[in-house]
Formats: C-alpha cells, structure tokens, sequence
C-alpha cells in the first residue's frame, strides 16, 4: 500500500452509527468522543437523524471536502462511507464500532477506540482496492446464496422470535443447511466463461485465507485483483466437509471447491434480480451482475 504524509488535524468530522455493535446512542457517543479526545482531536460527530440515511450525512459531510472523513460503526458502515469516499481527496478514517470489523483488522487498525482514533490523529495514508458489483462499492466481500439467505432468516429470527443476533444466525443456520440453495450460474472472468449450478459465490476484495487459524483474513488489500470462491452443486454434508477442510488446511485439495482471481466477473443468470450481500449489506440487483476491482481507489488512514 501506497504510504503518505502524516494526517495532521485537530478536528475531524465522524458519522456515528451508534447502533454497530449493540451500542447505545448517548453512552457511544460519549465514548466517541472522549476516545478523539484522548487522542488530542476534537470530533465534529455527525449521526443520522430518525428514518435518515446515512449515506446523505456522509453526502453532506463531504460537501466540505475534509482531509479525512472518519466512519464509526462495523462493516457495513465503513463500507457505505468508503463508497462514497473513494475516487475523492479525502481519506476514510475507522473507529471500528462493529461486531466483527474485519476491514479494520486486515489494515491493522487497532480495536481499541483511543488507540484508533490515534491512529486517525497520527496515522498516513495508503491506498487500497475496492470491489464494486453494478455501481455499489463493497471493502471486504460480495456474496450471493447461501449467505444472503442466511441473512434473511436471521433478521426473521430476530423479529418475529426476538432472538439475540447469535441465536438468530444459528438457527438460521440450521435452517438454511437443510435446504441449500442453488443458483444457476454462468461465470465469466476475465473472458473465460464457466458454468455452474452452485449454493453459493463468494467475490473477495482481494485474496482470502482459506485454511488453517488465519481463515477469513487477507494479507494485503492492494492487490489488484477480484477472488471468486464457489462449490459447484454442494450438498448441505458437502458444505460442513468444505467447513472441515478449511479448519484442517486442506481446502484447496478439495475436488468440489473452486478458486480464480480476476479483475472483472460478469454473473448472468435465468432470474432477473439475485440477492447479493456486500459488506453485509442484503439488497437484489438486476442481473447480469457486473463485478469489477478498482485498484487503489481508496485512501485511508493506517497505523
């Protein structure tokens, strides 16, 4: 990754979402900012109002042209602010507030609020890639079948049983594994064309570790390149086999696993719209679906 000057700024404007990873507006806010300003920064905080969108704070924000427009949440709000933030002069700042972060922790920013809002105060730039899938930009990864269902079960789960998060995926989990789905897909990356009826396609930003105590992490995020991950036909027994292989570092020996980098995949399918998850986020697109990696279009702020 690309390294720059120093980010030297004593205020910076930060939308909040408060609701990443179970937090509660008024005491996240506080320790938002008491985090910026341990870090010796103040913090313009910028949340958006009820039935508001994100996306037109992170808009109006931006109208300013800051140096650095800091994202406060998981994933999926990292992902929402980096869509708009890319292809600009200001750099993406991460207080990682989620659950999960995994963007932050494959660029080694810290987990602990004080010491990433020093990374923010103190940090540089590097340029990173991003995924894009019909116009939306996705920073970690795109998925479609298996995850998207699993999504939508969960969030039934949630409302309908009033279930915890964890209980919630479990049981769709379960539920999901008993009836997989199958997509009828052709592939084509980077002109070469592939068949294949699968219960799901994963596209990373970037290469993913597959196998062994490192799985789901990337070693860099400036590759350049698109990996698409799938198991043609794959029963619910082929999944968890798939699972236990990835656990015992054997993955890649597996006959039914598929693996290719591209700089671009076009998905074309029977239906008309699939369900496609980016960063998290569940939302149907018109097919074909257009993939596509933007090499180093993202500024942000690393330790």
């Amino acid at each position: 990754m690309r390294a720059a000057t120093a980010v030297v700024t004593r205020t910076v404007p930060v939308i909040c979402n408060c609701g990443a990873g179970g937090g509660h507006s008024r005491q996240a806010l506080d320790r938002l900012r008491d985090a910026f300003a341990e870090a010796g920064i103040e913090a313009e905080v910028a949340t958006p109002p009820p039935g508001g969108s994100l996306r037109e704070v992170a808009q109006g924000l931006l109208k300013e042209r800051p140096a650095v427009l800091v994202a406060a949440g998981g994933d999926g709000t990292v992902s929402a602010v980096a869509d708009l933030v890319r292809g600009t002069d200001t750099a993406l700042g991460v207080l990682p507030m989620g659950t999960l972060n995994h963007f932050a922790k494959d660029l080694g920013i810290p987990l602990d609020a004080v010491e990433a809002a020093r990374v923010i105060a103190r940090g540089r730039r590097a340029s990173v890639d991003v995924g894009e899938v019909n116009g939306r930009a996705f920073i970690n990864n795109a998925s479609l079948g298996l995850y998207p269902g699993l999504v939508l079960h969960r969030d039934r789960q949630q409302r309908r049983l009033r279930r915890s998060k964890r209980a919630a995926m479990l049981w769709a989990t379960l539920a999901v594994l008993q009836r997989p789905p199958y997509l009828d897909l052709r592939l084509e990356l980077d002109g070469r064309i592939r068949s294949c009826v699968a219960p799901f396609v994963f596209i990373g930003n970037n290469e993913y570790s597959l196998e062994g105590f490192d799985i789901g992490t990337r070693e860099r995020l400036n590759g350049g390149k698109l990996n698409v991950y799938t198991a043609p036909r794959s029963s619910a027994g082929g999944l968890i086999r798939l699972a236990l292989r990835a656990i015992f570092g054997r993955l890649r020996q597996a006959e039914d696993f598929i693996h290719a980098s591209a700089r671009s995949l076009r998905v074309a399918s029977r239906k008309r719209r699939l369900l496609v998850a980016t960063d998290g986020e569940i939302q149907p697109m018109q097919t074909p679906l257009e993939f596509r990696v933007l090499p180093r279009a993202l500024e942000v702020i690393v330790p």
